[in-house]
């Protein structure tokens, strides 16, 4: 996904693997120690080469000499570019910086299929760069987003003299969350795919015509990411209907993707809480926002997983940030405070000097989880024209905290939300029109481009919000059902996981259900409406209620029980807001829309307005347990 900050071998295939390291190994030895090689070719075993550019260590403009710790950063945005935050800086202070075009992008060989090589990739570059002359025999990863998901992969393939990890904000999970998510489709890779990977918006003919079967259709390819509001509207995308068909690895991975081919998400090779066992057993740093559109795998996945199944020590920070973006303190039209930025090369350095040099600079005794708690601050509009939040770091022994007392917010057929168990009464039915779906405003978002804003937002519709239709907050729809406390008569911090339970039923064969946890704050001067500010959201399309690898349609009129995990967050709801839980049908685009017709995956041709109910009775107690942190603890 996009970025801000920055896979034994058989014999023959070693013994390949093994003439074309002495030969590089040799070229290597003729660049001098201080300056920075280009576009070095490094063999993968099957022939395929992958443009790699080196950065050597210098100090005050000095060259320097010996053997030095190597880091990995391996990528699909431009190794050039990606390379400008961090490599000067890390080559400055005793590291040999290694940036590689991934597979099939940019200036190197191959064929385009994300992530499903990069574990052997990553595998045989680390394995490259351990038998260099100026290898010391130790290297870290880094790197954010894809390219997280790159160091997960060769983790997982077991690659040699990798020491430790950051993966930031990283791609991981896939099939439950971040691409397909618990059935549904999440748009920002339709926006990922027909940007060519560079989903700024701007047409990039670069990593269009690298992408090209036919050069002369790159600016045709490239377009597309000027047109994919229309496209997204216009679904299902159908094979050969568009320019993307000059671009046929990135259409038929699409293709596949959005019509649920478990085996390609598989194919990806980074479920990493799948395959905890056999990850590489070396310490990882795992670095997350509240708003990040990978929070959910990083800590409530991964994190966990490997916390669980390895010896070496996991860490794990997560910040009030979106996607890749630990460097600002503020998360769409939310503002915390100043410290909640941080500097990340600074952050990455004291990590990699103790593991890789090791200095004995005390990041091995600090707190194993560091959490910004959201919250706290005076809700005044600041000159940016945000809502100040605020909130502070707390040092933590786990995740999720052992303290944690969950509690059910059940929901009521008046709109009450409450701790209190529902009585009897009638499920509550309302209309989900797939032609018009309750736009996305704000949330766990990323490579989303122009479709919608990532981060928190009031959920307000408002002039340039896409599928906003007038002013009207998202409240005032009929499709969407809203369920509140009363004012809180004290603050009360929710940090941890957020599961909502609901009890639903449809007049049709397939249908989705969303939830989305929102922070009411109460009328001031600055904000004289209030603000509803989402805290988490999620959704399930119904066929898909047992796992995406059975899916079963509904039974018409029959309730049934779903999960709907949101991503974690922890924040304060503070004395005299309320505490609110909207429920309804769609969220578009952040994800596709369900015709309610029950066929195939991005296959369908008809449309159909269902009637969706939710339950809220004893026998159906529909609810979200929140992760309440007790006072004073």
């Amino acid at each position: 996904m996009a970025h801000t900050t920055r896979r034994a071998l058989s014999l023959f295939t070693f013994l390949a693997l093994a003439g074309s390291l002495v030969m590089l190994r040799s070229q290597e030895r003729e660049q001098p120690i201080g300056q920075s090689a280009s576009d070095v070719m490094i063999a993968m075993r099957d022939g395929v080469k992958l443009a790699t550019d080196i950065y050597y260590p210098f100090r005050a403009g000095e060259q320097g000499s010996g053997k030095f710790p190597a880091l990995l950063m391996r990528t699909p945005y431009n190794k050039k570019l990606r390379a400008a935050a961090f490599a000067p800086y890390f080559a400055a202070h005793g590291y040999v910086v290694v940036v590689q075009d991934v597979r099939g992008r940019y200036k190197s060989e191959g064929r385009w299929r994300p992530l499903a090589d990069d574990g052997n990739d990553g595998y045989d570059t680390a394995n490259w760069i351990g038998h260099q002359a100026w290898s010391d025999g130790g290297i870290g990863t880094l790197g954010t987003s894809y390219e997280g998901g790159t160091q997960h992969a060769l983790a997982i393939a077991g690659a040699p003299f990798v020491k430790t990890m950051i993966p930031l904000f990283s791609m991981s999970d896939v099939e439950r969350y971040g691409l397909r998510h618990n059935g549904a489709f999440e748009l920002r890779w339709f926006n990922w795919v027909f940007s060519i990977g560079d989903p700024s918006g701007v047409p990039n003919v670069a990593a269009a015509a690298r992408a090209a079967s036919d050069p002369a259709a790159a600016p045709a390819i490239a377009d597309l990411s000027t047109h994919v509001a229309e496209y997204v509207g216009g679904l299902p995308l159908r094979r050969g209907t568009t320019p993307l068909k000059f671009a046929p690895d990135y259409e038929s991975f699409l293709i596949r993707a959005m019509g649920g081919d478990t085996k390609l998400l598989k194919d990806m090779g980074v479920e990493v809480a799948d395959q905890a066992e056999r990850y590489k057993d070396i310490p990882v740093y795992h670095v997350t926002g509240w708003y990040d559109s990978w929070s959910m795998q990083v800590a409530n996945l991964n994190y966990v997983a490997l916390s669980r199944a390895k010896k070496s020590a996991q860490r794990l920070i997560v910040g009030p940030w979106v996607h890749s973006r630990p460097n600002i303190d503020y998360a769409g039209e939310a503002q915390f405070t100043q410290d909640a930025a941080i500097d990340l090369n600074a952050f990455e350095l004291r990590w990699f000097d103790r593991e890789l040099k090791g200095i004995d600079n005390g990041v091995d005794r600090e707190a194993p989880v560091r959490i910004y708690v959201m919250g706290g601050g005076d809700a005044h509009k600041t000159t940016e024209g945000r809502i100040f939040v605020g909130g502070h770091w707390r040092d933590e022994r786990e995740w999720p905290l052992a303290r944690t007392r969950p509690t059910d917010y059940y929901v009521h057929a008046d709109g009450v939300l409450s701790t209190e168990r529902p009585g009897p009464h009638a499920p509550v039915t309302y209309q989900f029109d797939p032609h018009n779906p309750v736009p996305t405003l704000g949330g766990n978002l990323s490579s989303q481009g122009a479709l919608a804003a990532q981060g928190a937002a009031d959920q307000r519709c408002h002039p340039g919000a896409g599928g906003c239709k007038g002013t009207l907050p998202l409240s005032a729809r009929n499709d969407v059902l809203v369920y509140q406390t009363a004012p809180l008569t004290e603050d009360t911090e929710v940090t941890g996981r957020l599961i909502a339970k609901l009890w639903a039923a449809s007049d049709s064969p397939d249908t989705d259900f969303t939830a989305k946890l929102i922070d009411v704050y109460p009328p001031n001067k600055d904000f004289p409406a209030g603000v509803d500010l989402n805290v988490g959201d999620s959704i399930v399309r119904a066929r898909f209620r047992n796992g995406p690898e059975r899916p079963e349609l509904l039974t018409p009129h029959r309730a049934y029980e779903f999960t709907i995990e949101m991503y974690p967050t922890s924040l304060v709801f503070a004395r005299g807001h309320r505490i609110r839980l909207d429920i309804s049908s769609s969220n578009f685009p952040r994800f596709d829309v369900n015709p309610n017709t029950g066929e195939p995956l991005n296959d369908n041709r008809r449309w159909h307005i269902a009637e969706n109910s939710i339950y809220a009775d004893p026998q159906h107690p529909s609810h979200i347990t929140l992760p309440v942190i007790p006072a004073g603890k």
